[in-house]
């Protein structure tokens, strides 16, 4: 039952704007899938499923690319990067409100070779850099992807 749910769950955020947990399951019933609240949590942290901003000022789920997360990044960073700020192996990117989660889930999942991991809040992501000669590389990567340069 768990690998259809997890199918139909997928298909229906490929497929539909889905802005809502509760709009999600309400299009999973539609499907023959009546699932709880606290398991429908769980199928979306378990697809790896993100929030991110639409262009009407709300928020809709996304799958992450797995298999090449740079696309996800090029739509993203134009619309939510405002900045980049770093020392030593640390860089500190600066996104719009509720942002910085997505834009972390994305470049995580670049898998990035100089970048250790990140941590995200609300507008703000801290990227660990391997070493501090990758700073620069990596702030002119996202610039790069931002369409900053």
């Amino acid at each position: 039952m768990k690998p259809s749910r997890h199918a139909a769950i997928l298909d229906v955020v490929r497929t539909e704007r889905v802005h809502s947990q509760e709009r999600l399951r309400e299009l999973l019933i539609e499907r023959g899938f009546d699932v709880a609240q606290a398991t429908l949590s769980r199928d979306i942290r378990d697809l790896g499923l993100v929030k991110v901003p639409d262009e009407e000022g709300g928020s809709v789920y996304m799958t992450p690319s797995t298999a090449d997360p740079t696309p996800a990044l090029a739509r993203m960073l134009p619309a939510l990067y405002t900045s980049a700020d770093g020392v030593g192996n640390l860089l500190v990117l600066r996104t719009m409100v509720g942002g910085a989660q997505p834009v972390a889930a994305a470049i995580d999942g670049a898998r990035w070779p100089e970048v250790v991991g990140t941590i995200a809040g609300d507008d703000t992501i801290l990227l660990i850099l391997r070493a501090p000669e990758h700073l620069d590389l990596v702030r002119e990567r996202v610039e790069e992807l931002a369409g900053l340069q």
